[in-house]
This record gives structure tokens, C-alpha cells and sequence, in this order.
């Protein structure tokens, strides 16, 4: 048997690619707003953010499997644990993803002129492998949501702003808080999701630390707050209320994981939440362009 093509598609998990789109579109308006759009360092800042995202998520599916943490699982399909294609064929996909980000991140650097941030990429790389790679991986020790906040909101996109403008404001700031947030809350009701799971194999993530109550709870607080930042600037970006949709949008799935009991109701909180983070970024666009 071998895993067919639609099925290392679901592997590489779509769903979650908005929340490496989203940190692109923020940085490179808050560029814009500074006066120094550049649209090709732009498509070669989501390339990065692209190939980082699906190549953590092949990471995982990799580390994960060859651990069993993934054999009692409610969510999505995983190519390792599924036993349809040998693991080291899942390394090597991560690690070609890594491959493609680290290129197109040197060329973003030699346009840039920022030979610093090439210490900047590895680290991005490092970070995307030892989530749950590694003997001792930090998404097992609740370090998970820091990482993801940390990487897929402020270097993400003070990143994109800095290679297109060669500095960040205080629009971009907000914008990289609120992405970051976003991106942990999408991680946060997926490991809510798979609490008893990852307790049974000792794999303690922030929600599996905190509990269940609390974890849901900071879902919603979360959104709340990336949505409400970018409002500070309301007074010279008055369309900058346009994220008020993002929150609009954002009200029903937060009530799913607030309430819902059934586990795998969450699933399509995952979807929702990506949604969400790109209308976000849409909209803060939007806000800094009018």
C-alpha cells in the first residue's frame, strides 16, 4: 500500500496554510504604509512562510507517528501513523520544504541586504523541526503556543516589513502581535482537541497543562485581542475598523469552543480559525491602505 496524492495533501494540512499567507499580507501593508512596497520581496517572503508551514506540519506528522502519539487521534489524517508510506519518506518531504524556504529566504536576503537575518532563517527552521523533534521537543513541554506566536506572528511579519521597508512601525507591531495571536489560538483548539490523547502519551502541550476550561478560554481571548490592537490606531487608519469583521467572524467558533463537549466539533474550528486570520490580515490591509 501507498498513500495517494490526495492523501499526502491532507497531510500537509491546507487548512493551516492561511495562518502563513496572513503574516505576509500584515507585514507587507505595514510596509506599504511606510512607503516601501516591494512586490517580489513580498512573493518571496510567502514562499518562506509557505514552505516553513507545510514543512512543520510533514515535521509533525513525521515525529509524531514514529512516537505513536498519533495512534489514538481524532483529528485530521496523518501519513506516519497511518502506516501507508515509509516515515523517512515524511522526513524527507519536511526536509525538502525546509530546503525550499532556506532558498527562497537567501534570495529574500540578498535582496534585502540583511545578511543578519540568514541567523534569523536557521532559527526558523531549527524551530519548525524541534517542535516535535528531537529527544526532547518543546511542543511536549507546553512551549508550543510561544514558539508559534513568536515565529508565525512577530518575525513573520516584522520580517516581511523589514526586508521590503529596512525598518518596522508601530502598525506593524500590532499587526504582528495580532497574527501571532491568531496562529496560537488556531494551535491552542488544536491541541485542546487532542488533550486526553497527548496526556496518555505524555505529550504536554499548554492546553494539556493548563486544562481544558482554561485552554478554551484562552481561544476567544486571544482573538479578542488581535482584533482589538490594530483599533489603536484608529485615529490616522480610521478604516483600520474594518477587522471588526475578523471579530465578527470569529464569534461562532469561539462559541463551538467554549461549549461543545464533543471533541470533534473542533475539527472544523481549525478551518474556521485560519479563515478568520486571513480576513484579519485582508482587512488590516485594507485599513492601512484607505
Amino acid at each position: 500500500m501507498s498513500a495517494s496524492l490526495s492523501q499526502w495533501v491532507a497531510a500537509a494540512r491546507l487548512r493551516t496554510l492561511p495562518m502563513a499567507v496572513a503574516p505576509v499580507i500584515v507585514g507587507s501593508a505595514a510596509a506599504a504604509d511606510l512607503g516601501s512596497l516591494h512586490v517580489g520581496r513580498a512573493l518571496l517572503a510567502l514562499v518562506v512562510s509557505l514552505a516553513l508551514q507545510v514543512g512543520v506540519n510533514y515535521a509533525n506528522d513525521y515525529s509524531d507517528g514514529i512516537r505513536g502519539t498519533d495512534d489514538d487521534r481524532v483529528g485530521p489524517f496523518r501519513l506516519t501513523a497511518s502506516k501507508l508510506v515509509p516515515a523517512k519518506h515524511v522526513k524527507l518531504a519536511a526536509f525538502a520544504c525546509f530546503a525550499l524556504a532556506m532558498l527562497a529566504g537567501l534570495w529574500l536576503v540578498l535582496l534585502a541586504g540583511q545578511w543578519w537575518l540568514i541567523a534569523v532563517g536557521l532559527l526558523c527552521v531549527a524551530a519548525a523541526w524541534y517542535y516535535t523533534g528531537g529527544k526532547k521537543p518543546y511542543g511536549y513541554l507546553g512551549l508550543g503556543e510561544v514558539f508559534v506566536f513568536v515565529f508565525f506572528g512577530l518575525v513573520a511579519v516584522l520580517g516581511t516589513t523589514y526586508t521590503q521597508a529596512g525598518t518596522v512601525s508601530g502598525l506593524a507591531w500590532a499587526g504582528a502581535v495580532g497574527c501571532g495571536l491568531i496562529s496560537t489560538a488556531l494551535l491552542m483548539v488544536n491541541n485542546i482537541r487532542d488533550i486526553p490523547t497527548d496526556r496518555a502519551v505524555g505529550k504536554m502541550t499548554l492546553a494539556a497543562r493548563i486544562g481544558d476550561a482554561p485552554a478554551r478560554a484562552s481561544y476567544a481571548v486571544m482573538l479578542a485581542v488581535a482584533v482589538l490592537l490594530p483599533l489603536l490606531f484608529v485615529d490616522s487608519h480610521p478604516w483600520m475598523l474594518l477587522v471588526l469583521l475578523a471579530a465578527a467572524l470569529a464569534v461562532r467558533p469561539a462559541r463551538t469552543v467554549l461549549r461543545a463537549q464533543d471533541r470533534r466539533r473542533l475539527i472544523p474550528v481549525l478551518r474556521a480559525t485560519g479563515v478568520i486570520g486571513l480576513l484579519y490580515a485582508i482587512t488590516f490591509a485594507l485599513g492601512a491602505a484607505l
